[in-house]
């Protein structure tokens, strides 16, 4: 404004030299004319500061998205040369399809920015080792909008956002995130998804191996006419020889080998003005949202990794669920194959106890569903888990979601949360718990096989009942028990008599089933607290509480009545018959130790066996035979013994 004031004085002071000859008038004139030649140098200095100011924001721009790429690539485990070399390409085709300056810099920007949104996608999701879920890839889709909603505040000279937004619409309309279809989809957002995929799928990636040159160049021409605009792709074949040497110029090599308007800002689907704080701020906590998630399934995974024990793996679980998602109740359920079933083995929240060891059976609710059909389900109501039982009918809930654990095939129970507040669990949710479950299965599969393991360690597995190993385990805490109440206990060794003869007359099957009657005979005799283990062939020892006076000879007798009453059917007039010694020590006043102990009950076991065959013998043997008492520890069946042996095939065998 100034300056056309003094042109205008300028050219008055002129005309008056002129036209009036006045040297007034040519001094003003003269000196008008240097004050402007002054202004004017001054404006161009400034001008060219800001250009010079112009340019090195530019240059700030592009090296801010270069350093974000660089992020970007290494949370997508991909290569920086990725992005650097579809920055060529795009730039290449930019050039080719003669598109302003800004559209070719808003191409080498978008090149290096398109998934920044990738930020917002956990990793476990952008570098799964496989096909994604439906939820997965509804996740994955974000990373375009959220890039967009990043963007906005980053004032591009060019126009980049539309390229971030965009870059996965496809030319037949069935892309995303807006559908967009054919010249609706900005120019350099159709160049970016040509140039990103071929070049993307060159690469190794974890859940694929990457194409040759030639088959990455067939892929294209497949989706000409339907994921990409066929003259980009066509444009970009033709000069794909000269990018790529562009590329090996600047040292940039594929990892596999060879065998135009701006858009205007409602194309985002948004308000920039309006929304810029809003939905950038929504980028930043889907990104931390992102990173929480992540962060909790790494604290799941490593609490998982801490225990074998299965309720421990089953308290995390319900634990780190809690974390993620929220919920009024949350059960596993672990199925048993061979009762049918699955029982609520730890239930937390509202209702615990009522559903504490609630069965479900593969098929029945909700839960049954999940388990039967091996898929996760958010979608039914949640009454359909209490419709069975008086004592659950009054249970509500407004949603629930339950998933199935699984491992290797091998159905392991089932996760279930319920909610009285949420009107539904979300795909998200389901997502996160998929992740969830997965992990569990892994880790309850591993509790399973190391409590299998540790019980086969501590069973005997011809009866099923704890082996020695188990037995000096009990002794402990028994031992443990009796200083903190006072209370003795006893040790009680049983020993079949004529078992020797089943196994030489029927065979070692028989033996092995015989063992097993006696087992479960034995075992029906004593009380549920009572403690019973296969010692050692066909002994057996049994730790046994508090039992006084004539108690302990009630037991013996007990015992010894149902195994005689016993015989083992093998045919038409064949049955196969043992019976048992039994001896007792008490701790205390036979001993303190489990040796002690074992040596006083066998010693007190071999009298009772002394006792019947020697009744046993009388009825059997000539008068002139004669028996000597057994050694303590000898075995009647040993060679060597000092006791005759009768013939007793036909007393235990009819």
């Amino acid at each position: 404004m100034v300056q056309m004031e003094l042109s205008n004085i300028a050219a008055a002071a002129i005309h008056g030299a002129v036209f009036k000859n006045d040297a007034t008038y040519v001094l003003l004139s003269a000196g008008l004319a240097t004050a402007i030649y002054l202004i004017n140098r001054a404006s161009f200095e400034r001008l060219k500061g800001k250009t010079r100011e112009a340019e090195a924001v530019g240059r700030l721009h592009l090296a801010t998205a270069e350093a974000l790429a660089t992020a970007i690539d290494a949370k997508d485990q991909t290569t920086h040369g990725h992005v650097r070399r579809i920055q060529i390409y795009a730039a290449g085709l930019g050039r080719v399809l003669q598109l302003s300056e800004a559209a070719i810099a808003a191409l080498k920007a978008g090149a290096l920015l398109h998934d920044v949104g990738n930020l917002a996608v956990p990793p476990h999701i952008l570098n799964k080792p496989g096909r994604l879920s439906a939820a997965e890839f509804e996740r994955m889709k974000t990373h375009t909008t959220v890039g967009a909603l990043l963007l906005t505040r980053v004032e591009f000279p060019y126009p980049v956002i539309p390229i971030v937004r965009h870059h996965h619409e496809q030319w037949n309309g069935l892309g995303y995130p807006d559908g967009l279809k054919g010249e609706q989809i900005p120019i350099t957002a159709r160049i970016i998804a040509v140039v990103d995929c071929f070049d993307s799928i060159r690469e190794d990636r974890p859940f694929r191996p990457g194409m040759t040159r030639d088959e990455a160049i067939a892929l294209l021409l497949r989706g000409s006419g339907t994921h990409f605009d066929p003259r980009i792709i066509d444009l970009f074949i033709q000069h794909l020889p000269d990018f790529e040497a562009e590329i090996a110029a600047c040292g940039l090599p594929q990892q596999q080998p060879a065998a135009n308007a701006p858009v205007p800002s409602k194309t985002l689907g948004l308000d920039v003005a309006k929304t810029r704080e809003r939905g950038c701020y929504m980028a930043y906590d889907q990104i931390k949202n992102a990173h929480r998630e992540v962060y909790a399934l790494y604290e799941i995974a490593r609490s998982f990794g801490s225990s074998l024990d299965i309720d421990d793996t089953l308290a995390i679980l319900v634990d780190k669920v809690g974390h993620v998602v929220s919920f009024d109740t949350c059960a596993v359920y672990l199925y048993d194959e061979r009762q049918g079933y699955a029982t609520a083995a730890h239930v937390a929240g509202k209702n615990a106890t009522l559903m504490k060891s609630k069965c479900i059976a593969p098929g029945e609710g909700v839960t049954g569903f999940a388990m039967a059909n091996r898929s996760a389900v958010n979608q039914l109501p949640p009454g359909l888990d209490f419709a069975g039982r008086n004592s659950e009918r009054g249970i509500n809930y407004r949603s629930m979601a339950s998933l199935p654990l699984v491992k290797d095939e091998l159905l392991l129970g089932a996760l279930s949360v319920y909610s009285s507040e949420l009107d539904q669990y979300t795909d998200d949710h389901m997502r996160v718990l998929e992740t969830i479950t997965k992990l569990a299965s892994d880790a309850l599969a591993n509790s399973m096989l190391h409590a299998e393991a540790e019980s086969n360690a501590l069973t005997d597995l011809l009866t099923g009942l704890p082996n020695a190993r188990y037995l000096a385990l009990r002794f402990e805490e028994e031992v443990s028990r009796v200083r903190r109440t006072g209370r003795s206990f006893q040790v009680v060794m049983l020993d079949l008599d004529d078992f020797k003869i089943v196994n030489d007359t029927f065979g070692h099957k028989v033996g092995d089933k015989m063992l097993r009657e006696m087992a479960r005979i034995i075992q029906t005799q004593l009380r549920e607290y009572d403690f019973l283990a296969r010692y050692a062939g066909d002994e057996f020892v049994a730790v046994v509480q508090e039992l006084v006076g004539s108690q302990v000879e009630e037991l013996r007798t007990r015992i010894e009545d149902a195994v005689s009453q016993f015989s083992l059917h093998l045919g038409p007039d064949r049955r196969a018959r043992v019976g048992i010694s039994i001896g007792t020590a008490t701790y205390g006043s036979d001993g303190e130790s489990l040796d002690q102990l074992l040596i006083a009950a066998d010693q007190a076991m071999y009298q009772v066996k002394y006792a019947h065959k020697l009744k046993q013998a009388t009825r059997t043997l000539v008068p002139s035979a004669k028996i000597q008492p057994p050694q303590a520890g000898c075995s009647l069946a040993d060679p060597g013994s000092d006791l005759v042996k009768p013939n007793f095939a036909s007393a235990s065998i009819n």
